[in-house]
């Protein structure tokens, strides 16, 4: 499993979410999209989840935010999971379920959350976590927030990676 490197177009997608409905990487046509795989029981997750939220509400319209639980099986991010968590913080993004994982496979992602920030045309410009510090909000690097702004104003991204930091994906083995 290669994983996506900067330049390098977003594999498409087509996945049920806890919507109800099915979202593709096609929804966000001609806008930056942030793919951002996550789940419900990281507590890295669990700490950057408003944020996201924040970001999704705060650049509707002009970029989109999907997350996308891979986790096979794994206790506590099942599908009732997923709807409860959505619906208790009210999600300003589709939460997606891979459950097949081709998905995570094809982006090469292997901790949640971990950031894919694609451009207009969808191509990759950022990869990593959403900020500099999970447990400081206030204090952190908001590096999506600045990626997005860098793409929607035609500048370039720094930093265009940062390592990922969080709880890996639970592979089936």
């Amino acid at each position: 499993m290669a994983r996506l490197a900067l330049g390098d177009p977003a594999p498409p997608f087509e996945l049920p979410a806890m919507d109800g409905k099915t979202h593709s990487l096609e929804d966000f046509r001609g806008q930056p999209v942030a793919v951002v795989f996550s789940c419900v029981h990281c507590p890295y997750v669990v700490a950057w989840e408003d944020r996201l939220n924040d970001v999704a509400r705060n650049y509707a319209g002009r970029a989109g935010l999907v997350a996308v639980n891979s986790n096979a099986g794994y206790l506590g991010d099942g599908v009732d999971d997923m709807k409860q968590r959505a619906d208790a913080k009210d999600f300003a993004f589709p939460f997606l379920y891979d459950e097949t994982q081709e998905v995570a496979s094809s982006y090469g992602a292997a901790r949640t959350p971990e950031v894919f920030l694609f451009d207009g045309e969808h191509r990759l410009v950022y990869h990593g976590t959403p900020d500099s510090d999970h447990q400081d909000p206030e204090g952190a690097e908001p590096y999506l927030r600045r990626a997005l702004d860098a793409v929607l104003d035609g500048g370039e991204v720094d930093p265009a990676e940062v390592p990922a930091v969080g709880c890996t994906i639970k592979w089936r083995s």
